[in-house]
C-alpha cells in the first residue's frame, strides 16, 4: 500500500479564523458603526409570529432590509405595521449569523409624512367598512329625553365644560364624566376602556347607565386626532349597545369613529344640542298642545251634546212607553192567574179518562192465565202427535231394515257358508279345497260340515261382481256349498 506525499504548505500572512469567529466580528462591527440609525422605507410583509414578535421588510426602489419588532416594543407602538405603510424605522442594524444576513432591531415607528398617514387611514377606513361597521342600517335613533348623558373626554379641557355648559341651557339631566387621554399614545387605548365600561355599567347598578354616550375632543392636526383613528377605539364604538355620539375635532375634521358612531356632530357643543332638547322649547310646546287639546275636547263635547240633543227629538214620550208596558204587564199577569185553574181542571179529566181505561192486575193475570193453559192444552196436543208421527216412521224404517237383513233369506230356505278357521263367508268355490271344515249358518242355528268329493267345476260366464262385494254371501241351499245362485241372491240385499 503506497502513500501520497503531503501537499506542499504554502505560507500566507493572513491569520486563519473560524466561520463562526468572521461572523461575530462582522456582527460588532455593524453593531458599532449602526448603533442608531433612522431608516425610511415601505412595510413589506408584516408578520406577528406566535412568539409575539413580528417581522417585516422594508424596502425601497432598489433594495430591501429585513426588520425585527420584539413583542414588548410591538405593544408601545403608536403605529401597528401594515403593509405598504411608508414609515421612518428608528432602532440599530445588526447581523443573523445564522443566515449570513443583517438586519435592523426596530424600536419605534413614525409615519413618513402626511401622505403616507392619509394613506393609512384610507386603507383602514376600507377594511373596516368591508366588514360592515359602517353600514347605515346597524345606526340607531337616540332617545328622545334621555335621563343620564356619559361623556368620554378630557377632564381638564374646554370641551367638558362647553358640553355641561349647553347641557345645563338646554335641559338639565345628570351627566357622567369618565376622563381620558385624547391626544398621545396612551389616548387610544382609554377611550377604548371608557366606551366600554359604559357599555359594562348594570342597568340597576349604584352608578346610573348612560343613556347615549358623547365621545368628545377639541380640534387639532391630523396627529393629534390619531387616537380616535385607532382601529381597537372604532371597533368599541361600533360594539356599543349605548347610542354613539361622536363629536371629534371641528366641523371639518373627520375621523374613523364618525363612521361608526350612532350619529356624527360637528363640534362637542352641537353633540350637547343633538342629545337633549330645550327644555323651554317642550315646555311651551307641552302647554300648546295642552291648549289644543282642551279646545279639541270642548268642541267634540259640544259636538256630541247637539247629536244627543237631535237624537232624544226622536226619541218617544217614556212615560207613555212605560205605562203601556205597565198596562201589558198587568194583563198578562191577570190572564196567568185564570190561565192555571183550566189547566188543571183539564190535566184532571185527561188524567180520569186514562184512568177508566186501565184494567186491574188481577183481571190482567187471569186472562193471561188462561191464555197459558190454551197454549198449553196445544202445545201438548202438537207434542203427542208429533211423537206418534215419529214412533210410525221409526217402525216402517225398522221394518224396512229388517226386510233388508240376510237372516230373512235363509228363513226361505238358504243357507250361509262360513270358514271354520276364521268364521269369513265363503262365496266362491275355488276358495275352498276337500276336507277343509266349514260352517253352516241356517235360520235356527249353525251346523259344522267339511267339504268332500273332487274339486268343484268351473261355474258358466256370468256378469262380473259389483266393485265392492257384500261381507256375507251364502253358499247355496242346504248341503250345496258350490251353489253360486246364493252369492247372486245376497248382492241383492
Amino acid at each position: 500500500m503506497t502513500t501520497e506525499p503531503d501537499a506542499p504548505s504554502t505560507a500566507h500572512n493572513l491569520p486563519e479564523v473560524t466561520v463562526s469567529e468572521l461572523s461575530q466580528s462582522l456582527k460588532r462591527t455593524v453593531e458599532d458603526a449602526f448603533g442608531r440609525v433612522r431608516v425610511r422605507g415601505e412595510i413589506s410583509q408584516p408578520k406577528v409570529a406566535g412568539s409575539g414578535h413580528c417581522y417585516l421588510r422594508l424596502k425601497d426602489d432598489q433594495a430591501v432590509l429585513d426588520g425585527i419588532v420584539w413583542r414588548g416594543t410591538l405593544s408601545k407602538l403608536s403605529v401597528r405595521p401594515e403593509e405598504g405603510l411608508e414609515v421612518i424605522a428608528t432602532g440599530r442594524l445588526t447581523t443573523y449569523p445564522g443566515r449570513s444576513s443583517y438586519q435592523i432591531i426596530i424600536e419605534s415607528l413614525d409615519l413618513a409624512g402626511e401622505g403616507a398617514l392619509l394613506k393609512m387611514l384610507e386603507e383602514r377606513k376600507r377594511r373596516l367598512a368591508a366588514e360592515g361597521l359602517f353600514a347605515t342600517e346597524r345606526k340607531r335613533r337616540l332617545p328622545f329625553l334621555p335621563r343620564v348623558v356619559g361623556v368620554v373626554t378630557s377632564p381638564t379641557g374646554a370641551v367638558i365644560r362647553d358640553i355641561l355648559h349647553r347641557l345645563n341651557d338646554r335641559f338639565p339631566v345628570h351627566v357622567l364624566v369618565w376622563p381620558v387621554r385624547v391626544q398621545g399614545e396612551e389616548a387610544a387605548g382609554e377611550v377604548r376602556a371608557a366606551i366600554e365600561g359604559f357599555n359594562a355599567l348594570a342597568p340597576d347598578g349604584p352608578v346610573p347607565r348612560p343613556d347615549v354616550l358623547i365621545v368628545a375632543r377639541g380640534g387639532g392636526s391630523l396627529e393629534d386626532l390619531m387616537a380616535f383613528n385607532d382601529e381597537a377605539v372604532v371597533r368599541a364604538a361600533a360594539a356599543s349597545s349605548i347610542p354613539l355620539v361622536s363629536a371629534v375635532g371641528h366641523e371639518t375634521d373627520t375621523t374613523l369613529i364618525d363612521f361608526a358612531a350612532d350619529l356624527r356632530a360637528p363640534t362637542p357643543t352641537g353633540a350637547a344640542e343633538m342629545v337633549v332638547p330645550v327644555r323651554l322649547d317642550l315646555m311651551a310646546q307641552v302647554s300648546d298642545d295642552g291648549r289644543r287639546l282642551l279646545g279639541a275636547m270642548g268642541r267634540l263635547l259640544e259636538d256630541r251634546a247637539a247629536r244627543l240633543t237631535g237624537l232624544a227629538r226622536g226619541l218617544p214620550d217614556l212615560g207613555r212607553l212605560v205605562e203601556d208596558q205597565t198596562q201589558r204587564l198587568d194583563d198578562r199577569a191577570q190572564r196567568l192567574a185564570l190561565a192555571w185553574p183550566t189547566l188543571l181542571e183539564r190535566r184532571h179529566a185527561e188524567v180520569d179518562r186514562l184512568f177508566a181505561r186501565l184494567r186491574s192486575p188481577r183481571e190482567l193475570v187471569t186472562l193471561r192465565a188462561s191464555e197459558l193453559r190454551h197454549l198449553g192444552k196445544g202445545l201438548d196436543g202438537a207434542a203427542r202427535r208429533a211423537v206418534a208421527d215419529s214412533a210410525t216412521r221409526l217402525d216402517a224404517a225398522a221394518r224396512l231394515l229388517e226386510s233388508y237383513s240376510f237372516r230373512k233369506v235363509l228363513e226361505r230356505g238358504f243357507v250361509l257358508v262360513r270358514d271354520a278357521g276364521d268364521d269369513r263367508p265363503v262365496t266362491a268355490a275355488a276358495s275352498v279345497t276337500a276336507g277343509q271344515g266349514v260352517t253352516l249358518q241356517f235360520a235356527d242355528g249353525r251346523v259344522g260340515a267339511t267339504i268332500g268329493g273332487a274339486a268343484a267345476e268351473p261355474a258358466p260366464s256370468t256378469p262380473a261382481p259389483s266393485p265392492a262385494p257384500s261381507p256375507r254371501r251364502p253358499a247355496g241351499k242346504r248341503g250345496k256349498a258350490s251353489d253360486t245362485r246364493q252369492g247372486d241372491l245376497l248382492d241383492g240385499l
